[in-house]
């Protein structure tokens, strides 16, 4: 398999970080976005949108970076990591829907006004980012995994912990202060602590400068 990657970027990162947590012997490709790699015709032939990540199993393209976490569960047939039944496929696809939402527009988008220095209104888009993480810190109690079927029951980590880590992890880089979540701080050194963890690249931005 080939991962066109880019080390900066948390979407990137998630699928890398998956392919690790697997075992999946891969390559990694890093796409030079600011020399616009992206956007030449080849790279455009894999992903219209012009967007990392891509993965290239074998001629098979997947584009999302959610996509390829669902990709590489099913075609692994790790139901561990993506669960078959109704009830537990759904609570995953929730926290799915929140790392391509509200993670996105949220501590994602305050991270790219100091890292990329992107146009966001930095008041806007932080606190956007402490209402999602005040939501994951009260599903969090009691869990040590975000989809979890309840409190107090054992679980495994699914591919929902790993869509919304990394831009949860990189959080103060745009100035999201992580002390006010315990249960977000302890959930991030749990993942952190699985076999085949990869980190994220960290820039000195924000409240890590």
């Amino acid at each position: 398999m080939k991962l066109y990657h880019f080390p900066l970027s948390g979407h990137a990162h998630r699928a890398r970080l998956f392919l690790a947590l697997l075992d999946v012997p891969h390559e990694i490709i890093d796409v030079d976005l600011a020399k616009g790699a992206h956007k030449t015709a080849a790279f455009l032939a894999m992903n219209a949108f012009g967007q990392v990540p891509v993965l290239d199993d074998d001629g098979i393209i997947v584009n999302d970076s959610n996509a390829i976490l669902v990709y590489l569960a099913k075609k692994l047939g790790r139901t561990d990591w993506l669960p078959e039944d109704a009830v537990g496929a759904a609570r995953v696809q929730r926290w799915l829907s929140v790392a391509a939402g509200e993670i996105a527009y949220g501590p994602c988008a305050a991270r790219l006004i100091t890292v990329f220095k992107s146009s966001h209104r930095a008041e806007e888009v932080i606190a956007r980012a402490h209402v999602i993480f005040e939501r994951m810190e009260q599903a969090l109690e009691g869990r040590d995994w975000i989809a979890s079927e309840k409190t107090g029951t054992a679980s495994t980590p699914t591919i929902a912990d790993v869509a919304l880590y990394s831009y949860t992890d990189r959080a103060p880089e745009g100035f999201v202060d992580l002390a006010p979540y315990p249960n977000i701080r302890a959930w991030l050194a749990r993942v952190q602590a699985l076999p085949g963890f990869v980190p994220f690249q960290k820039t000195p931005a924000g409240l890590a400068a």
